[in-house]
């Protein structure tokens, strides 16, 4: 059997044994290899060439335990719905952390590949339709230009999965920056021991945060530091209009990464309240909502911290309370910024805030497409909304042509501002629900060809035009757990 050479090592098991479990993959009936993910092998320093489907397969089904693999699954805790609970990788596994040529370090794990101790009476499996939406959608948010973890490949198991009906099983290999996440955090602090929770901080500080060691208190450094790289990730899924779907703590990666794309989509029609998931009754988690939840998760790690912030726990909780209180002005600041980059804005204008309000009402009255309709602007075009007020609209462009002669020292650099941060294609939800049923009948054909549009969604070419067509209907998303 010719297997890549995986440089595996094993940091995260060098944390107290609570916060893992060390068990292998279970083994799959006959694993088949559905698709690679051969550039991002390449980024991981892994070389395909020589490597069967079949040895692939067996690989990356875990029935082959790659050599130098110490495979675990995680423990974890989170606010789910708002509802805190224990949970863990129920269905996943750690296979260990690769060591790339540029010495940068990510997690290999598989997605569904059995039974674990967190399981909770769940089967450990996951089915083929997920696990190729997982792989679809991260790669188009890499494309995107969003902070995301990727796929490198998705193994067909032979075994079917019970659902609401039989579906074909799979396997999906997930590469994060790390699955740390703040139920991880939330995990420790459930138990009440400092210890453990001061060993996490600092196996993370040292993993994503380095520069923050060097703070007079690292563990509020680490709070501040981890509340800018969230909200600017939240800024950017509000940029192309993506809904998580369901943002618990469990799914707030340290990183600052995207991570478990369960009942994610994209918004066509442009309304702040859209929810696409079939769980959010309530709406917690609609395109609006999703700065108000990621600062609500962000208080929750800070609520984990706080024994580490200063031993005395009024002093703590007002430390971290101003650390909080700058998260929504901050979040403010960045989403002006970005959507002056959306408008081709260059400078700052007292006014601005009121000419973008003003271009997303008239967008939610007019139903028109959140994507689309800057793609027009960029164009010069008039938005193509059969419900718009044209007469509302010029009067806004007219406003929008003003406010850009302000930044009339270059008006190329306006152009190239928006092209940066407007993308021309987004995965529309009706074209990911046909390329995966394409998939799953076995024809890749279709999937692959949207893959590749999304290795350059801001550039024009031959196969933009076939992927600009907003869906017509109501959508509704599942996790696929």
């Amino acid at each position: 059997m010719n297997i890549p050479d995986f440089k595996f090592q094993h940091t995260y098991a060098q944390l107290p044994d609570v916060f893992f479990t060390r068990m292998p993959p279970v083994r799959v009936k006959q694993p088949e290899m559905i698709i690679l993910n051969q550039g991002l092998g390449e980024r991981l320093g892994l070389d395909f060439e020589g490597s069967s489907s079949d040895d692939l397969a067996s690989a990356f089904s875990g029935n082959a335990i790659l050599n130098g693999s110490d495979p675990i699954a995680q423990a974890y805790a989170g606010h789910q719905f708002g509802h805190f609970t224990n949970l863990g990788d129920g269905r996943a596994i750690l296979l260990g952390e690769q060591v790339t040529p540029d010495a940068r370090t990510f997690d290999v794990q598989l997605k569904g590949s059995g039974r674990t101790p967190y399981s909770r009476g769940g089967d450990g499996r996951a089915a083929l339709g997920p696990m190729l939406r997982e792989y679809l959608m991260s790669e188009a948010m890499h494309g995107l230009g969003i902070e995301t973890t990727r796929s490198l490949a998705v193994v067909s198991t032979g075994e079917d999965v019970l659902r609401e009906t039989p579906l074909r099983g799979a396997i999906l290999t997930r590469v994060a920056s790390s699955h740390i996440r703040v139920g991880t955090f939330q995990y420790a602090a459930a138990h009440r021991n400092e210890s453990w929770i001061r060993a996490l901080m600092d196996y993370t500080i040292d993993r994503h945060y380095p520069e923050v060691r060097a703070s007079d208190n690292a563990a509020l450094a680490l709070l501040d530091a981890f509340m800018e790289k969230q909200i600017k990730l939240v800024i950017d899924w509000m940029r192309v209009g993506f809904i998580h779907g369901v943002m618990n703590t469990d799914n707030m990666a340290l990183s600052g990464e995207t991570i478990d794309y369960g009942p994610c989509a994209f918004m066509d029609a442009y309304d702040p309240a859209t929810v696409f998931s079939s769980i959010d009754h309530a709406g917690r988690y609609a395109f609006s909502h999703q700065p108000v939840i990621a600062q609500w998760n962000i208080a929750r790690f800070a609520e984990t911290l706080l024994p580490l912030i200063d031993r005395d726990s009024n002093k703590a909780l007002s430390m971290a309370g101003e650390v909080m209180s700058r998260a929504d002005r901050f979040y403010q600041d960045e989403w002006l910024g970005m959507m002056r980059a959306k408008l081709g804005l260059r400078d700052v204008e007292s006014n601005d805030e009121v000419l973008i309000r003003d271009l997303l009402d008239w967008m939610k009255d007019a139903e028109a497409d959140y994507t689309n309709t800057f793609i027009e602007l960029m164009k010069g075009a008039r938005p193509g909304s059969a419900k718009c007020s044209q007469q509302a609209f010029e009067e806004w462009k007219r406003r929008w042509d003003e406010r850009r002669l302000v930044d009339s020292a270059d008006k190329q650099a306006s152009e190239d501002l928006m092209q940066k941060n407007n993308p021309l294609v987004i995965p529309r939800n009706y074209q990911v629900e046909e390329v995966l049923a394409a998939a799953i009948d076995g024809d890749l054909d279709p999937l692959n060809q949207m893959l590749e549009v999304f290795e350059n969604p801001y550039q024009d070419h031959e196969s933009t035009k076939a992927y600009q067509e907003p869906g017509k209907g109501a959508y509704q998303t599942f996790c696929g757990t």
